[in-house]
């Protein structure tokens, strides 16, 4: 029985969002799986594509959980794609950046990828700028200040 003060499950935006994901995501994940990657290891490897970070920022960039992002990192490590480098700020603090060998991989895998993104936005004429402009704007809205 449909409780009357909650909306019916298939109007729930979190829903909405999440079968939205999956449905874009599975465009991708042939492309990974065949090189043994997961999607958050991808979403790491190119946020860390456009600069070295440290652990709290990739988190925050690639919206992941602390504790999965060190799971993450310490695979990534161990497959010679990312290394941990030292900074100036002291013995503690750590940058995250790609090897040579993770940018080889970036750059074996960003045509395929591209074409992907292309045959999406195809299918998805002016809807994918507007959709992606559009989430920003509800992120913005939704996103608490500080």
């Amino acid at each position: 029985m449909h409780n009357p003060i909650l909306p019916p499950v298939v109007q729930m935006l979190p829903l909405a969002l999440l079968r939205t994901r999956e449905a874009m995501m599975i465009h991708f994940r042939p492309a990974l799986r065949a090189r043994g990657l997961t999607e958050q290891q991808w979403r790491v490897l190119r946020v860390l594509e456009e600069e070295p970070l440290d652990a709290t920022t990739i988190a925050e960039r690639v919206c992941l959980l602390a504790p999965s992002l060190s799971r993450i990192l310490k695979g990534l490590v161990d497959l010679g794609m990312v290394e941990r480098i030292r900074t100036s700020r002291g013995p503690r603090r750590r940058r995250i950046a790609l090897t040579e060998k993770g940018r080889a991989l970036i750059e074996e895998l960003a045509p395929e990828m591209s074409r992907e993104h292309a045959r999406l936005r195809a299918r998805l004429g002016d809807d994918y700028d507007a959709l992606r402009d559009l989430l920003a704007r509800v992120e913005r809205a939704l996103t608490p200040p500080g």
